[in-house]
């Protein structure tokens, strides 16, 4: 999303909270008549208000009217006749107005950003692929697979949070593919993939049906992983904006297609299709340390420039994606486009592969290539030292504010002033008390 610049307080002088910008984030349903979209979106041209981001899809509360949600800025005098004139115009379902941050004598840029999970519903933007092919695509001359890949788009871009994944029936061919995959990439795991990735595939085998002859069930594999970290899978189109997709990893939730890749070429696809993510993804997902990692880059992308989330999802590809760990003296691998492709993840442990260790400073910096092998590949001691030095390196992001993510209302809070940050260290002192409890009790307990 585009970003939007915020006017220092300090040059304001006499003008007053009249002349602030402020950044509006509003969701409406226009009234159910021939040109009733237009004629809102016209207000905003009347008043001056600057569009940032507009997308539109099924209301929440009636399917059959249509749901807008619009970013937008201009000075909180323009924004607040805006809201009272779209009131007249439509049924409101939610605006939040975003101010600017505490004076400190800068300019900042602050993109608008989800808050709680349920705001996932409008980070959804397709990049690439979805229903609609490029020419050098496998599938792009074959109408079948096209019209199949539209059904698939169809289902996520209707799916809102709190929905149950819909359940989908797959073709034969579509599970042969599957087999191919599924049958030469296990003959890999043993001595390719890491131990962490080895201990959670018999659990999703006896859990989501991890077979060979049965593509699983992403709600059954989202089920599962809530009750092993809490993370949650979210159906996709396509690829996503590297914004979007590491918001979702901010609330624990990931993106997941839903198609197989075509079926004229079972180890090679240009994009994420369904045996990526269910075999190179979710069985680290089930991992705690992998998961804390996750989520770690995506809270440190909420609100952020542009610039500092390319850095972000660089170091997202070489260790999500591409990443390498040493584990019992020896390379193994936990990135996910290694461990669901079969010739480079042959490649990346052998002595013609370039390894160098991961430093985000400098991984920010590296090229990532999606056609052929990755010129350099990025190993780290463990996922907890991957974890310790991606907060070394969030800490150099410019934000305004310091962010704080609640697991019990699945939402994050902005750290901006005292009251905020108060209220955490409320919080912070409660769970140090249990800690201490608890060392007293054992102290006191005679032990078995």
């Amino acid at each position: 999303m585009d970003k939007v610049t915020h006017t220092s307080k300090c040059e304001q002088g006499s003008n007053g909270s009249a002349s602030e910008q402020g950044r509006a984030t509003i969701v409406f349903s226009p009234k159910n008549q021939i040109g009733g979209l237009a004629n809102v979106l016209k207000v905003f041209q009347e008043k001056h208000i600057n569009l940032v981001h507009i997308e539109s899809r099924k209301s929440r509360q009636n399917n059959s009217e249509l749901e807008i949600f619009v970013d937008c800025d201009g000075n909180r005098q323009q924004l607040k006749m805006l809201t009272q004139l779209l009131r007249k115009q439509t049924d409101i379902v939610e605006v939040a107005v975003e101010s600017d941050p505490p004076c400190d004598g800068r300019l900042h840029s602050v993109p608008w950003f989800p808050k709680k999970i349920s705001d996932l519903d409008f980070c959804n933007q397709v990049l690439m692929y979805g229903s609609e092919l490029d020419a050098d695509h496998p599938g792009f001359q074959d109408g079948v697979y096209r019209q199949r890949r539209k059904y698939f788009a169809d289902l996520a871009s209707n799916y809102k949070h709190g929905d149950p994944i819909p359940r989908v029936e797959f073709t034969a061919g579509e599970v042969q593919t599957w087999t191919q995959v599924y049958r030469e990439l296990n003959k890999l795991y043993p001595t390719h993939a890491c131990r962490e990735y080895l201990k959670n595939i018999p659990l999703l085998v006896e859990r989501c049906h991890y077979r060979e002859d049965n593509i699983p069930q992403l709600e059954d594999v989202s089920c599962f992983l809530k009750e092993r970290t809490g993370f949650s899978i979210r159906p996709v189109a396509g690829y996503l904006s590297p914004r979007d997709f590491l918001a979702g990893l901010a609330f624990r939730v990931f993106y997941c297609t839903q198609y197989i890749r075509h079926a004229s070429d079972p180890f090679y696809t240009p994009e994420p299709d369904t045996c990526h993510e269910l075999l190179g993804h979710v069985p680290l997902l089930a991992e705690p340390s992998y998961a804390q990692f996750s989520q770690e880059l995506g809270l440190a992308s909420l609100g952020a420039s542009d610039d500092a989330v390319k850095k972000l999802a660089t170091c997202y590809f070489f260790t999500v994606e591409f990443g390498l760990c040493k584990q019992d003296g020896r390379l193994r691998v936990y990135g996910a486009g290694l461990l669901s492709s079969i010739s480079e993840l042959k490649h990346a442990l052998t002595d013609k592969a370039r390894v160098l260790p991961f430093d985000p400073a400098v991984t920010c910096s590296q090229e990532c290539i999606i056609t052929t092998f990755q010129d350099v590949y990025f190993a780290s001691e463990s996922f907890k030292e991957a974890k310790n030095k991606m907060r070394e390196f969030a800490k150099t992001i410019r934000r305004p504010f310091a962010i704080h993510y609640d697991p019990y209302t699945q939402s994050v809070e902005v750290l901006k002033d005292v009251g905020s940050i108060g209220n955490m260290v409320k919080d912070i002192r409660h769970e140090l008390e249990t800690v201490e409890d608890a060392l007293d009790r054992l102290d006191k307990c005679p032990r078995l």
